[in-house]
């Protein structure tokens, strides 16, 4: 009683869970996975026996080293098989590790002898070996024994089986325990009774059980922190050269679109001007003419590089946030507190990110504020940009906000949007403060 208020359920509670507990499907389908894991663990017990026997003792002919590479890679089929099963029956999904990667027959070999997601199978194959054995005590105990109690007078009303004891003397019995037969149909309404009530306890241990084994496929069968991670960088970093192809392509498309065909008319201005020059002609209004293009294709420049890397960040990002947010069509009430300069790179993404943000609001937020805050926790620069708009905003609705969470990952930072539907939007970034900054 103690035990239930500690943990805050009502008396009701408890046997209303233990009523409900061996019809709900839950049960069911974790009994089943111990059934099926139980016969599984066995066939993998077998392949680890088989296969590390044959492998070392072939090592000493040079075959046993490809077969063990082989055994040890192999183990990621039956990760496989244990994820599938976790995933339909204990409904835990797990995500794989990263695929097996090497090249040539030596690269193989090498690569599976040190196949870190191979020997974590292993592993787990070799624990799962012993606790197979547990799951069949498990099922048979608790309730393949109860169930044959329950239907046992049937049996004992319907088949009648005969047992003789020591002295000769026939029992209609199914069962006895000691010297006492239950021959009769009071006893075997009593052990249909303990059944009975050993099936209402038996999800408990099946479901703990299934815990252990749901623990044990998270740990060592699926994708480590560290493996995440990588996936993540790799996934970022390709995102961030599309992004990065992308601009290279807006780059190119704003020269030739702008300053070349400028600097192309102003070529040709200044050749009718040399043959008005040549014949003694006034070639004053070409020259003026030639003038204001080449004024016009140094502005369309200076926008371009402005593009690539922003002039004000030569001064540091506070400056360049402070020249960026002036220009904003929407008011921005700007804050920047960092202890020391971070990182160039870091510098230009926080740079970008603000700047396509405040794009986003003028265009979709119908806002009438923004705020944007930059400081610093610990190693980590921290951008916030809140506005008091319409919200509705989020990553995947456009390919702003996405292109800016490829940018942010590609140097291990984040991204996170909250933006209810009537507002307020607040984004918030993080960026790691690179160790090459320099004290402001």
């Amino acid at each position: 009683m103690a035990f239930i208020e500690r943990t805050g359920y009502t008396e009701d509670k408890v046997w209303n869970a233990i009523l409900r507990a061996p019809f709900e499907a839950r049960t069911w389908r974790e009994g089943c996975y111990l059934m099926v894991s139980s016969m599984v663990g066995f066939l993998g017990a077998m392949y680890l026996l088989l296969g590390f026997v044959t492998g070392l003792s072939l090592v000493v002919v040079l075959v046993g080293i490809p077969l063990l590479a082989l055994v040890i890679v192999g183990g990621r089929s039956w990760g496989a098989l244990y994820r599938a099963l976790s995933e339909s029956m204990l409904r835990s999904p797990v995500p794989p590790p990263p695929q097996f990667r090497a090249g040539g027959m030596f690269g193989v070999v090498r690569s599976g002898l040190s196949d870190r997601a191979g020997w974590r199978a292993l592993i787990f194959l070799a624990i799962e070996s012993v606790l197979s054995w547990v799951s069949a005590l498990v099922i048979l105990t608790f309730v393949a024994f109860p169930a044959f109690l329950v239907v046992s007078p049937v049996v004992w009303l319907v088949v009648a089986p005969i047992n003789y004891d020591s002295d000769g003397v026939a029992h209609q019995s199914v069962m006895q325990i000691g010297s006492v037969y239950f021959d009769t149909l009071p006893q075997m309404s009593a052990l249909a009774v303990v059944g009975i009530v050993g099936l209402f306890f038996a999800p408990w241990p099946v479901r703990a059980l299934a815990s252990v084994e749901r623990f044990l496929i998270g740990a060592l069968l699926g994708a480590t922190e560290d493996d995440a991670r990588v996936e993540h960088l790799e996934s970022s970093r390709a995102a961030f050269v599309d992004d990065s192809a992308a601009t290279l392509r807006r780059v190119e498309r704003d020269l030739h679109d702008g300053a070349q065909a400028r600097l192309v008319t102003m070529a040709m201005a200044l050749g009718r001007a040399e043959e008005k020059i040549a014949r003694g002609e006034d070639a004053s209004e070409l020259v003026a003419a030639a003038h204001g293009t080449a004024k016009e294709a140094l502005a369309d420049l200076r926008e371009v590089v402005r593009g690539i890397h922003p002039p004000a960040l030569d001064v540091g990002i506070e400056a360049a946030l402070q020249t960026l947010c002036s220009r904003s069509t929407v008011p921005v009430e700007l804050s920047v507190l960092l202890p020391y300069r971070p990182g160039q790179s870091i510098e230009t993404i926080a740079y970008f990110t603000v700047a396509e943000l405040l794009t986003n609001v003028a265009k979709h937020a119908s806002a009438s504020s923004i705020w944007v805050d930059v400081h610093a926790d610990g190693t980590t620069m921290v951008i916030t940009v809140r506005d008091n708009g319409i919200g509705g905003a989020k990553i995947g609705g456009g390919t702003g906000l996405t292109g800016l969470l490829a940018r942010a990952g590609s140097v291990d930072g984040t991204l996170r949007v909250d933006s209810p539907l009537g507002g307020p939007t607040v984004v918030t970034v993080q960026l790691p403060m690179t160790s090459e900054g320099s004290r402001l």
